[in-house]
C-alpha cells in the first residue's frame, strides 16, 4: 500500500477535515522521509513495475505533492 495515498483518503478527528488532513499528512510525511533510504525515482519506478501502484495512481499522487510541496521542507 502506498504510504502517501492513503492519509489523503482518511477522515481525521480534531482540526476541521482539510486542515487535520494536511496537518498528520505533512506529518507522516516527514516521519517517512527521515527513515526513507534508496532512490525515490527507483523505488517509484518499482513500484510502477511491480503493479503495486498503477499509472494512474502515480499521476494523481504526483498532482497532490504538486500541491503540497510548499509546505513540505
Amino acid at each position: 500500500m502506498n504510504p502517501f495515498y492513503n492519509p489523503m483518503q482518511t477522515p481525521n478527528m480534531g482540526m476541521p477535515g482539510p486542515f487535520q488532513n494536511m496537518t498528520n499528512f505533512i506529518q507522516q510525511f516527514n516521519q517517512f522521509r527521515s527513515t526513507f533510504q534508496g532512490n525515490p525515482q527507483q523505488k517509484v519506478q518499482e513500484l510502477l513495475d511491480s503493479g503495486k501502484m498503477t499509472k494512474e495512481q502515480f499521476n494523481q499522487l504526483s498532482q497532490m505533492a504538486q500541491q503540497f510541496r510548499p509546505f513540505i521542507h
